[in-house]
């Protein structure tokens, strides 16, 4: 999974009021991924794109500022999801956006919403429409395993009897729509290549370097309420002056894997004649 732990430069600052909201919706996702054992599959699928609306970051060319319906549009299926996602956003606004549901099956119509969330019963057709949709501005959804090979950003999976969600990174970033390494981390997988290393740098080596200075990540406090523990593993590239520039998590609860990243931001290791890949694990319980 391609995430950076390294400082975001996001095109907006939110107020305190919008951090306040997506923060709950970033909390609201991670309880959406973690259980689902009595939601119908409709209800929990409704819900991710709600979530995905709240904490998606659009261009100014696709959703400007001022009062204007963010809508979700959704291609095939039946009536019954149709109805279930209505319900799930009716009287929902996001700052001044009012959160809409309309079916479309046109490219015309596509082109008007923000999210786009494909019914399975498209795979026929759903490639030759992404393509047309490639300078639309909007988030493309999907739920069958071939949609993120046909170009699609984010599909909605079966996973151990619960749905998750895994990420096009590539198409992600083609389309200028930005979700927070810490949304990103929640993802079962990531299909797209690795952008650790520059397309113009030599291919940074494994090795083991000994470390100068470190400091153990603080256990997150919301972590210790949830008596959550766990190991969590992330990845550093280390320049040859031995400070860290960007890690990229590997594995365990985003909690975790967040609070392992930013410490690990700061270690610094010993000199080496080029950059290094170092892999840290690191194991979080109640202090």
């Amino acid at each position: 999974m391609n995430v950076l732990a390294k400082d975001e430069s996001p095109p907006w600052l939110p107020s305190p009021r919008a951090a306040l909201g997506i923060g709950l919706a970033l909390l609201a996702l991670q309880l959406l991924a973690m259980g689902q054992q009595n939601a119908p599959e409709d209800q929990v699928k409704a819900a991710y794109l709600l979530n995905f609306a709240k904490l998606a970051q659009w261009p100014p060319h696709a959703l400007p500022d001022g009062p204007s319906p963010l809508a979700i549009g959704v291609s095939g299926g039946d009536e019954d999801f149709l109805n279930v996602l209505k319900a799930v956003v009716a009287g929902k606004a996001i700052g001044a956006h009012v959160l809409v549901v309309r079916t479309v099956s046109t490219m015309d119509e596509m082109k008007s919403c923000h999210i786009v969330f494909f019914r399975a019963s498209e795979r026929k057709h759903t490639q030759a429409i992404i393509e047309g949709l490639a300078q639309a501005g909007a988030l493309l959804v999907g739920e069958d395993e071939s949609f993120l090979r046909q170009g699609g950003m984010i599909n909605l999976v079966r996973d151990h009897g619960s749905v998750r969600f895994e990420v096009n990174s590539d198409a992600l970033d083609r389309s200028q729509i930005h979700f927070s390494s810490k949304i990103l981390a929640l993802a079962k997988g990531n299909y797209g290549p690795s952008h650790t290393a520059a397309q113009d740098s030599p291919s940074p080596v494994e090795a083991t370097r000994r470390l100068e200075r470190s400091a153990p990540p603080a256990y997150p406090e919301i972590a210790e309420r949830m008596k959550l523990t766990g190991t969590a593993q992330v990845q550093a590239m280390v320049k040859p002056d031995g400070s860290v520039k960007e890690v990229k998590i590997l594995g365990g609860h985003p909690l975790l894997a967040d609070a392992l990243a930013h410490a690990v931001m700061q270690w610094k290791y010993q000199l080496a004649p080029r950059e290094t890949v170092e892999v840290v694990k690191f194991s979080f319980g109640p202090q």
